[in-house]
């Protein structure tokens, strides 16, 4: 080997950062892959069409548009409505299922005769279609003639009201709330049958009553199943569509049109897929801070009630 002269090294290829992960994840690799492809790419085209000008109706009007179309949306009534909207059914959605499935948890989880008959029907209504349960409510429930509601506020000299003219946004929200709450329920009977039954026992033993039991025992260990209702609460109820779509679809005026069922007429009416884009891409940011203020708000909640 001639001096002063190395000898060249085989280099190998640097491994990213991501396959180096793969290979010692391989297990659970693929599901992430997966997760990635259906959820991560779309989001991605999603924000390349919100940086276009495209109409369906005038493909030679298409090409590059920047963040015009989030200036734009951000200047119409209707979109800033439908963020008043939104969060209003939400947040509202959100909190008033979560109360009413902790109150159904609370109840199936003690021991009656029935029980198993009573958890079953309290489950049912998570388990209808969303347009049939629409429907249902629509026809048999807030119909002015043959609803429900104002066949039992006549005897007490009650007018016919006209729920979903009168009501509307209060009227979708009792919807989302019946349809959600079983799913609230569910999650947090599991999180009370997590409870070590000798844990409550010792608290009656030392003179708890069921306040005190459920106060300082059971909520704090629902903490973390009510932040998961918060969560999947939030994420599936800001973007509902069937009820509205049934009930008022989005009316009277802009009463109910939420993100969901503006971005729908956008899309639909006027072919817009840009300013559409732009504004799916707008509705993950607000969901994401709707989301986390909403933890927020039940951890100190929960710390104000422990203290």
């Amino acid at each position: 080997m001639t001096p002063g002269i190395r000898k060249p090294t085989l280099r190998v290829p640097v491994i990213g950062p991501f396959v180096v992960w793969c290979r010692h994840n391989w297990l659970v690799a693929p599901a992430v892959l997966y997760a990635i492809l259906v959820t991560q790419v779309p989001f991605i085209l999603t924000i390349w069409y919100s940086l276009q000008r495209w109409y369906l109706l005038r493909p030679d009007l298409s090409g590059f548009n920047g963040l015009n179309n989030y200036l734009d949306i951000f200047q119409t009534s209707r979109f800033t409505n439908a963020i008043l909207t939104s969060l209003v059914m939400t947040s509202s959605a959100v909190i008033l299922s979560l109360v009413l499935g902790l109150i159904y948890a609370e109840l199936v989880n003690v021991r009656f005769p029935g029980r198993a008959v009573v958890r079953t029907m309290l489950i049912t209504p998570f388990l209808v279609m969303p347009v049939v349960t629409a429907l249902a409510w629509k026809n048999e429930m807030f119909s002015p003639t043959q609803g429900l509601l104002d066949w039992l506020i006549s005897p007490l000299g009650g007018r016919p009201v006209d729920w979903l003219a009168s009501f509307p946004l209060q009227s979708v929200i009792v919807v989302i709330v019946w349809r959600w709450s079983p799913f609230m329920m569910l999650i947090l009977l599991a999180g009370m049958q997590a409870i070590g039954e000798d844990v409550r026992e010792a608290a009656r033993v030392d003179g708890a009553g069921a306040w005190a039991e459920f106060r300082y025992i059971v909520l704090p260990a629902l903490k973390p199943y009510m932040q998961l209702c918060i969560l999947l609460g939030s994420v599936f109820i800001v973007n509902e569509f069937d009820s509205i779509y049934v009930l008022t679809f989005g009316g009277p005026g802009t009463a109910t049109t939420n993100f969901a069922f503006l971005i729908y007429q956008n899309t639909f009416a006027a072919y817009d897929i840009g300013h559409s884009a732009a504004m799916a891409v707008i509705v993950v940011g607000i969901t994401i801070v709707l989301v986390m203020f909403l933890l927020r708000l039940l951890g100190r909640l929960m710390e104000d009630n422990l203290q």
